[in-house]
């Protein structure tokens, strides 16, 4: 599928948008085969434009790619823009959490390949993760061409069928902010211990980061390398013997955490 030659639209340029377009362009992608569809454009955008981006201009009349990158209560406004673009052979991925692939297909017709895809604010710095999960229409070809886009800014899975997205959405959608929240708490905890304000968050920052940084690389799984910095008696056993309680620890504060986000999930794509 060759984005250069038939182009890519992004309906919506914000936060995520722009962090796959930064990605995009730094693998080949010719700023004058994008064009953006936002009402409120970025600077940067703008500066794209004098670069030969297509910014708030006519569309293609069969673009490779359609990324619909607006927020789920923007969709009813910004999505019939591109019904001259649906039952053909452009290929919708939509990154709008809750939004199913149904309403796609009710918009844009039934015969529209459509990929529902799930990243992640790390993509900002290429660390994302995105699940994604098709229509009928879409193709073997489309899924991969989906995944070479998405994996300008990190890894890609496929799932296999969309009543997963919710989960995934509770568990790496809204992740991040677990972690940003657990860093800020972290820190917090180290201030009431005497810490400074900014030496405990710097520490706080990097072992989040570092830890995260080993659970990935590492070949042993995450309970094994919790066992191997875990020496019984010691100082990081008295912590996990509170944060391991089943009552009141991260076990239950956690399923709660995620059940919550999915639930709210399914609430948003009703």
């Amino acid at each position: 599928m060759d984005i250069n030659e038939r182009g890519l639209v992004l309906l919506g340029c914000g936060k995520m948008g722009s962090a796959m377009l930064t990605g995009w362009l730094a693998q080949g992608v010719r700023p004058d085969a994008v064009w953006v569809v936002d009402p409120y454009p970025s600077d940067w955008l703008r500066d794209l434009a004098a670069q030969g981006l297509r910014l708030n201009v006519g569309l293609p009349a069969s673009p490779a790619i359609v990324l619909v990158a607006v927020k789920p209560q923007m969709m009813a406004e910004a999505l019939p823009q591109l019904v001259a673009l649906g039952n053909g052979d452009t290929l919708f991925l939509s990154v709008a959490a809750g939004t199913p692939i149904s309403y796609y297909e009710g918009v844009l017709g039934a015969d529209t390949p459509v990929i529902r895809a799930m990243p992640n604010t790390p993509a900002a710095v290429g660390r994302g993760i995105t699940a994604i999960i098709g229509n009928d229409r879409a193709s073997d070809a489309h899924l991969r061409a989906a995944e070479t886009l998405l994996g300008a800014v990190g890894q890609v899975v496929r799932l296999d069928d969309e009543g997963q997205m919710d989960a995934v959405t509770a568990v790496s959608g809204s992740g991040p902010a677990y972690v940003f929240h657990l860093i800020e708490t972290l820190a917090a905890a180290g201030e009431a211990e005497g810490l400074p304000a900014d030496l405990a968050m710097a520490l706080a920052k990097a072992t989040v980061g570092g830890a995260g940084q080993l659970a990935e690389d590492a070949s042993d799984d995450p309970a094994q390398l919790r066992v191997n910095v875990t020496s019984p008696g010691g100082t990081t056993a008295a912590a996990l013997g509170v944060l391991m309680d089943a009552d009141t620890g991260f076990p239950a504060l956690l399923r709660r955490a995620v059940k919550a986000a999915a639930d709210r999930s399914r609430e948003l794509g009703q």
